[in-house]
């Protein structure tokens, strides 16, 4: 199974001061693991790690994070999903359980990983399987 890593785990991932890093390292550290990543995700890395109030250092850099992306996906078996959802479908998302404006991004990324047959891993313990359409719990790991 392929892990969509979502941005919470990305930037634990490439910030070893993290109180999530060893949890995102281990992940990507086991044997044969596959991960994917997307635009939404690797924009909104960039855009966490840059924002003024990320680290009392300041932003990281954009091409700084742009070039750890890189070098972390060239190492692994990863594979770049292009975003093909859209919200306009039907048959994707159960609106009902969606609960706020804060679940938009981790429904879309659940629903990429279904769409795909992958797993969405994230660190946001508040996803609901039952946002999607055809979620099980094959498609959400919990860090």
């Amino acid at each position: 199974m392929r892990y969509l890593l979502d941005v919470n785990v990305w930037v634990a991932l490439l910030d070893e001061a993290h109180v999530h890093h060893a949890q995102a390292l281990a992940l990507v550290s086991q044997p044969q693991v596959q991960i994917a990543s997307c635009p939404l995700v690797e924009n909104g890395v960039i855009r966490v790690l840059n924002l003024p109030a990320y680290s009392r250092y300041g932003p990281v850099g954009i091409e700084t994070v742009r070039n750890k992306l890189q070098a972390i996906c060239a190492e692994l078996d990863h594979v770049f999903w292009p975003s093909s959802l859209s919200f306009r479908a039907d048959g994707l998302v159960n609106w009902s359980r969606v609960l706020g404006h804060n679940q938009i991004t981790d429904v879309y990324l659940l629903a990429m990983a279904v769409a795909r047959e992958g797993c969405l891993a994230t660190l946001d313990h508040r996803v609901a399987l039952s946002a999607v359409i055809g979620a099980t719990p094959d498609n959400l790991m919990l860090l």
